[in-house]
């Protein structure tokens, strides 16, 4: 199963689709698919996902599908297992040759004559998706991701261990903006000898870690490099949803309301997370689903938090005042 990554740390997953826009039901399948998964009821977990890419006329997003992947060879339902990933594989070109070769749920795969054939294709894809690469950027990339997402995964470990005021703690976060800073000179020094670079140039990857080192760095640095990485959306050359994660921030920071939702505050009395203030609730599934991102509900489910957007508009002027305090 593909590790869920926090969209304010990562925005990693793959949103491009085969056909339309997912509608809210699909999102909604999707929802129950994994919470079936994490109950281990693989059988039921598989067939909710095959039931969210019917609302698509048997479409989906790769991510999913990999997933759906997982929960059929869990539950040792094998043909449909490999017919997922055949579709990732062949249609979206998957060449994640470390994932699928270490992921424990795919072990019931392995003795299968398709296995081998199936690697055989993902090295193939790989190959062709990376002879173009700039390899010195690509290791230089990967070091910086790693700088920056290591300790971000580490926080709720630190966090439950020693509490989040603690001295651990906050040492935990000077680190973590030590190697911002020091990312942060690598990451400016590419973009403004190369521009932002996409991911025929340094791969999927090395192009999340342009995204990942400026969605960290201060306000002024987040200004200066958007105009940048709105022509690079245009171009292909990054992902409309990083970029939506991008504007939201840089609007909270200024004063302004975002509006993507993609933001989330935490109380510092009760530790309850929620939406920070956001323009035009109502109409925010709508915006999200044109940049690729999935229905707030589903995303506010990661904070264990429910999205109830009557409710939430009768709080947004406290959440606002709130926030302007903070200004």
């Amino acid at each position: 199963m593909k590790t869920w990554y926090v969209l304010l740390f990562s925005g990693l997953f793959i949103t491009s689709l085969q056909a339309q826009t997912p509608s809210k039901e699909y999102y909604e399948l999707i929802s129950k698919a994994e919470k079936l998964y994490e109950a281990k009821d693989y059988k039921n977990s598989a067939l909710s996902y095959s039931e969210a890419f019917k609302t698509l006329g048997w479409k989906g997003i790769p991510n999913d599908r990999y997933n759906a992947a997982c929960s059929y060879a869990l539950a040792n339902l094998l043909d449909s297992a490999f017919f997922q990933l055949d579709v990732i594989v062949n249609k979206s070109n998957y060449i994640n040759l470390n994932q699928i070769s270490n992921d424990e749920d795919l072990n019931n795969l392995h003795k299968d004559k398709r296995w081998e054939a199936l690697i055989s294709l993902i090295k193939i894809n790989k190959e062709k998706k990376e002879k173009n690469l700039n390899t010195e950027l690509v290791k230089e990339l990967e070091i910086i991701f790693e700088k920056d997402q290591q300790p971000r995964n580490d926080i709720k470990t630190v966090q439950s261990q020693f509490g989040p005021q603690s001295d651990e703690m906050k040492a935990h976060w000077r680190m973590i903006a030590k190697n911002d800073s020091i990312n942060l000179i690598s990451i400016i020094s590419i973009l403004d000898k190369h521009g932002w670079l996409g991911p025929d140039a340094i791969g999927e990857k090395g192009n999340s870690t342009l995204f990942l080192v400026i969605q960290h760095a201060a306000i002024a640095t987040q200004q200066k490099y958007l105009p940048m990485m709105r022509e690079a959306v245009k171009k292909g050359n990054a992902r409309p949803s990083s970029l939506a994660l991008l504007e939201d921030r840089v609007l909270l920071r200024t004063g302004k309301n975002q509006i993507y939702g993609s933001q989330i505050g935490t109380d510092p009395k009760t530790n309850l997370n929620y939406v920070l203030p956001l323009d035009d609730p109502d109409n925010v599934d709508k915006r999200r689903a044109e940049v690729g991102l999935p229905p707030l509900a589903d995303y506010v489910s990661h904070w264990n938090f429910t999205w109830d957007v009557e409710a939430y508009k009768k709080e947004l002027p406290a959440l606002i005042e709130k926030e302007n305090r903070k200004q």
